[in-house]
């Protein structure tokens, strides 16, 4: 018997299946308007980048059909799931109230350490914002979310947050390629990091709502403006490059 059957407490790696790194993939184009909303999934050419047959695939737009990031046609495909305002109305009270919460959990639990991250995370996102570089900004900006919930350490709290993610994650980017709103949305980080700093549990929670209500309104223009020209919302801002 080999010394591996004999360590009965030995647990198998954990890693991502096939369809799940495809879902991955498939999320990150869409935020970055890459996969434009309204427009069918190029099932063909996605299973020619991936590298990957048509099972993974399909099993991968199950999981974004899951998140709302995906609408599948029977016997048609899928396509890009569009925002409407509507949508964006209900979600956007939820999530400012989750993330009111978990500013204040955070400021009671928080330690020295972990605002330091924030810190840092806060000053590279403050530089590529100075640059213009929407996609990398925005990757630091949902990491400093995500810090803010964590250090909440409420785990319900995390899960009903992480229901509503990835479509507001989408909102979130589309919010950003108004330059106006980038900038505004700067300074509001400046106070999440200040109120956060000074463990100010209801001046985070405050800044926090408004922070989504601004954005909300963002979204909405957005989706407007794209409805207007006969487009969806991603194409009409141009994904992540029609920024001034």
């Amino acid at each position: 018997m080999t010394a591996a059957a004999n360590d009965q407490g030995a647990q198998p790696i954990r890693r991502p299946s096939l369809h799940q790194e495809a879902a991955a993939r498939i999320r990150e184009m869409i935020f970055e308007g890459e996969l434009a909303v309204g427009e069918r999934v190029p099932e063909k050419a996605l299973c020619q980048r991936l590298a990957i047959s048509r099972t993974p695939l399909r099993e991968a737009l199950k999981v974004l059909a899951s998140e709302g990031l995906i609408e599948l046609l029977p016997n048609r495909g899928a396509r890009i799931a569009r925002l409407t305002v509507e949508a964006v109305d209900e979600m956007f009270p939820v999530m400012g109230a989750l993330e009111s919460v978990a500013g204040e959990l955070a400021c009671t639990h928080i330690d020295d350490v972990e605002i330091d991250e924030v810190r840092a995370l806060h000053y590279q996102m403050a530089s590529h914002h100075k640059r213009g570089e929407l996609k990398e900004y925005f990757a630091l900006n949902q990491r400093i979310h995500g810090k803010i919930l964590e250090a909440a350490g409420n785990p319900t709290l995390a899960g009903i947050y992480g229901a509503l993610t990835a479509r507001i994650r989408m909102a979130r980017y589309m919010a950003n390629l108004s330059r106006e709103r980038w900038n505004q949305a700067m300074v509001e980080h400046e106070q999440i990091l200040d109120a956060l700093s000074k463990r100010d549990g209801s001046k985070l929670a405050t800044v926090l709502r408004r922070h989504l209500e601004n954005t909300c309104e963002t979204v909405k223009e957005v989706i407007r403006a794209g409805n207007a020209e006969g487009t969806g919302a991603n194409k009409a801002a141009g994904g992540g490059n029609a920024r001034s």
